[in-house]
């Protein structure tokens, strides 16, 4: 029996180094393909903001939250996207 439709939470931080255009640019890609699989979508831009530690040299970093309802296989593919898309520092997608 297939699992019925889980809210997830994923908190992306993109590199600042890539402007604010180029954010907006992957903001509205992952939006996009969030919307297209799942309900219920809402995205929180958090801003520039300090990261804990240095990641790849950078002290700062774009976060960008979105709460969304999907079928369990659709995080897998958004972290697999995640993983190989330049300018992606970190993410994590959790089940809320």
């Amino acid at each position: 029996m297939a699992k019925v439709n889980e809210t997830y939470e994923a908190v992306v931080v993109f590199s600042s180094k890539l402007g604010e255009e180029a954010v907006a640019a992957l903001t509205a890609k992952f939006d996009d393909m969030i919307k297209a699989n799942a309900q219920e979508v809402t995205v929180n831009d958090w801003g520039k903001r300090k990261l804990a530690y240095e990641i790849n040299y950078e002290t700062e970093g774009n976060y960008v939250l979105w709460n969304f309802t999907a079928e369990p296989a659709f995080p897998a593919e958004l972290e697999r996207v995640l993983g190989i898309t330049d300018g992606v520092l970190r993410f994590l997608i959790t089940i809320k």
